[in-house]
């Protein structure tokens, strides 16, 4: 379906897109003129997935096409909706028995997962808009694989299992470093602190149970809050707890040390909800800290939340700690707010920190590889701890979070972007030839991705093969390479490459 508009498309109401939501937007057009009827668009906490899909929405609307923007949840209807109100798209209708907006008739209908789910009847469209899409619930998943109309999902984590068989398409709108430069996120310090110790506690297809999880949890409730008060600044806080019966007694003790706080979870009522929101909103807000094992870590944003502390210890599920730590990521200058402490009382960040440093820099490369965060069982003991060698920021693995130092490969010589000189790998006697520049040898890793990758995935493999070589970014566009020789060097070097990445997921399986 070619939803494609004319240059002169009408935004109406909409805030001015950046720079990046253009290029997704466009890359979406792109990805349906080559045949892709269902993409995912994955975009940071802070890059706008609901601008996004309703911009997506309006554009099918004034071709005269109907649209629907599904929520994961039944409360994020109204908020959806406000916003569809600010950016001027009044006229749009409600999915919802009994609601005071339902209007059938409207191009535009916002609904949620469950109300679709009890009705099992979809409104009539032409553009279905996906919102959380890795929650993959089968009221949408088994229509979108059916049905005739274009399938845009949005997410900050589509690593569900299963992705890749309802989208054929994957867009990555930015990445979270590239927010954090440009002013819309805010840098993260992390601060180490207790931990319960997770030593043979009881696991369930791999991750610790909620049971095991909140009996250690439980044993370091008394540290969460003294650490809160040596490192939380007094902050608009966030705490993620591992059951409800953990998260009431933290909030027991947060409560005890003089310190407003609340509980936010499934058993909270609608009107306390909406209470705890209205307080918690404001910025001289009493209400100090909410606490959830996880209503708040999906589409809930308060920009001048400042502290989040983890206390849910997890050792597979990546994309629910990335998504719990985004909720105090987002920048908020109206209030004075430069950054986000991380206090973690579970572990996780040092269990995932190679893997969302990789998610924190590039993003995704395929569904593929996204799916397979959320299977790997991560160890303690499989990260050192350590700073980083020009800011002392920590954790650092292979690239800063601070300041972006990047530890180049001990491999290879000689191979700084731009430079020109002769690229070898090895040492000594061993010492090989791959390219006369590095010029040169981003040419030929363009020509290797033309001819072995597909035709939506051969920039990104070309790129991550010449940062795996030199352990640097490209400088050059991969529309502009011309076609060249691969030396026997270079195509032995990256058939090495796709070796030891073949054995490192079977040893990870």
């Amino acid at each position: 379906m070619n939803l494609a508009l004319a240059p002169s498309e009408r935004d109406d109401g909409f805030p001015t897109p950046r720079e990046f939501q253009l290029t997704a937007h466009n890359a979406l057009r792109q990805g349906f003129r080559d045949g892709h009827k269902n993409q995912i668009i994955m975009a940071p906490t802070g890059a706008g997935k609901t601008y996004l899909g309703l911009r997506i929405c309006n554009e099918a609307m004034q071709k005269g096409k109907r649209a629907v923007f599904l929520c994961d949840r039944t409360t994020l209807i109204d908020q959806t909706s406000e916003v569809a109100d600010r950016y001027g798209l009044f006229n749009h209708g409600i999915v919802q028995a009994k609601h005071w907006r339902r209007r059938p008739d409207e191009l535009l209908q916002i609904a949620s997962v469950q109300t679709i789910g009890k009705r099992n009847f979809w409104p009539a469209m032409d553009v279905l808009v996906v919102d959380e899409a890795h929650t993959t619930y089968k009221a949408w998943t088994e229509f979108a694989m059916n049905t005739k109309a274009a399938v845009i999902g949005l997410s900050a984590t589509p690593f569900t299992v299963g992705l890749g068989k309802i989208f054929s398409n994957l867009i990555n709108a930015t990445t979270m470093y590239d927010l954090t430069q440009n002013g819309v996120l805010v840098p993260m310090r992390i601060f180490s602190c207790s931990k319960p110790d997770m030593t043979g506690a009881e696991t369930a297809g791999g991750e610790w149970t909620d049971k095991a999880a909140e009996e250690r949890e439980l044993k370091i409730v008394g540290d969460v809050v003294a650490d809160w008060q040596r490192f939380g600044d007094n902050r608009k806080t966030i705490v993620f707890g591992a059951t409800i019966k953990h998260c009431e007694e933290l909030c027991r003790q947060f409560i005890n040390a003089g310190i407003m706080a609340a509980v936010f979870t499934a058993d909270t009522t609608k009107k306390e909800r909406e209470d705890l929101l209205k307080e918690y909103r404001k910025p001289d807000s009493h209400l100090k800290v909410l606490i959830s094992v996880e209503a708040l870590a999906k589409g809930f944003d308060v920009p001048d939340v400042g502290c989040i502390c983890d206390a849910r210890p997890l050792r597979k599920s990546l994309s629910t700690a990335i998504q719990m730590w985004g909720r105090g990521l987002r920048s908020s200058p109206e209030t004075g707010k430069v950054d986000c402490h991380l206090l973690d009382f579970s572990g996780n960040i040092i269990r995932f920190f190679d893997d969302f440093n990789e998610i924190y820099f590039n993003g995704l490369d395929s569904l593929d590889s996204g799916d397979k965060l959320d299977k790997t069982i991560r160890k303690d003991e499989e990260f050192e701890v350590r700073g980083c060698p020009r800011c002392g920021y920590m954790p650092f693995s292979k690239r800063c979070m601070a300041c972006g130092y990047e530890k180049v490969s001990s491999q290879v010589s000689e191979a700084l972007p731009g430079h020109m000189k002769e690229i070898f790998i090895g040492e000594g006697k061993n010492k090989k030839k791959l390219a006369d520049n590095a010029e040169h040898l981003w040419h030929q890793v363009v020509a290797y991705a033309k001819h072995h990758s597909q035709p939506d995935k051969q920039s990104g493999r070309a790129w991550h093969l010449f940062k795996q070589i030199t352990g640097q970014e490209t400088q050059w566009q991969f529309s502009r390479a011309p076609a060249v020789e691969i030396t026997k060097n270079v195509y032995n070097k990256i058939q090495q490459m796709n070796i030891a990445f073949k054995k490192g997921m079977g040893a990870r399986k």
